[in-house]
């Protein structure tokens, strides 16, 4: 089974688009298409036709493009069942646990609510990717908007139980004021210290701080260290449970 290619490219205002193309197949797809010409503008600078096109949510930022792009190709746009209403042109709809093929890899659909109600994510075991649209960030999370903290702790332990060593691509770059963020709650992560340098560093160049890896994000990402000690102790919440923990981070970073 051959690798994936996958190519990010940055488009609207701070939102990413991905292409993964399988060579042997010929087979390409779009994960979300929030901008139609900038996913067109990237298939043609790398010379491949596009045959899906995956949605994560319903969000135009992330489904405003797919007009344009179905317009040049005929492509199958699979995309969560509970969006199907809001965005006619999902032709497949799928939900948590599902699996289906692209490419003769077989993608999980892992259901994240919180985000959104419907926000899916798709999980390439084989390839070791995963692509979690609104729902995980670079040191930081989806702000929730139709869910509640306890779905939102809930989706992001799904993610949290992938191997370490998956590949994260998400939906914007957020990445720094994520780091500032994180660091008024776990400002004592030596970890965190040094990503926050390589972050600014990265984006003093101009370059993208995505995609990331799972071990980084467990070790320097403050929504998914509801459980660590500093943090609680920084919060005051020593005695409180993960969900009440995570609660309290997500409203910080809302009034950040």
């Amino acid at each position: 089974m051959s690798e994936l290619l996958i190519h990010q490219f940055p488009c609207l205002g701070d939102n990413y688009g991905v292409l993964l193309h399988d060579e042997a197949s010929g087979q390409t797809a779009a994960i979300d298409a929030p901008d139609g010409q900038a996913v067109l503008d990237a298939l043609k600078d790398k010379g491949w036709s596009l045959t899906h096109i995956l949605v994560t949510h319903h969000h135009a930022d992330h489904t405003q493009g797919i007009g344009a792009v179905t317009s040049k190709f005929d492509c199958k746009v699979i995309g969560p069942t509970d969006t199907m209403s809001r965005v006619p042109s999902i032709q497949q709809g799928v939900d948590d646990g599902d699996s289906f093929d692209f490419a003769g890899h077989s993608v999980r659909v892992i259901g994240t609510p919180g985000h959104t109600l419907d926000m899916i994510n798709f999980y390439f075991a084989d390839q070791g990717v995963v692509f979690t649209g609104d729902t995980l960030f670079a040191m930081g999370c989806g702000r929730i908007f139709e869910g509640n903290p306890s779905m939102m702790w809930a989706s992001l332990q799904k993610l949290m139980a992938l191997p370490a060593d998956t590949v994260i691509y998400c939906g914007h770059e957020y990445t720094q004021a994520n780091a500032d963020f994180a660091m008024s709650v776990d400002g004592g992560n030596p970890e965190l210290q040094k990503r926050v340098e390589i972050v600014k560093a990265l984006r003093a160049a101009g370059k993208p701080t995505l995609p990331t890896v799972m071990q980084v994000e467990l070790d320097t990402n403050p929504f998914l260290r509801a459980g660590d000690a500093g943090i609680r102790k920084n919060l005051g919440m020593e005695n409180a449970d993960d969900a009440e923990v995570f609660a309290e981070i997500r409203g910080r970073k809302d009034n950040f």
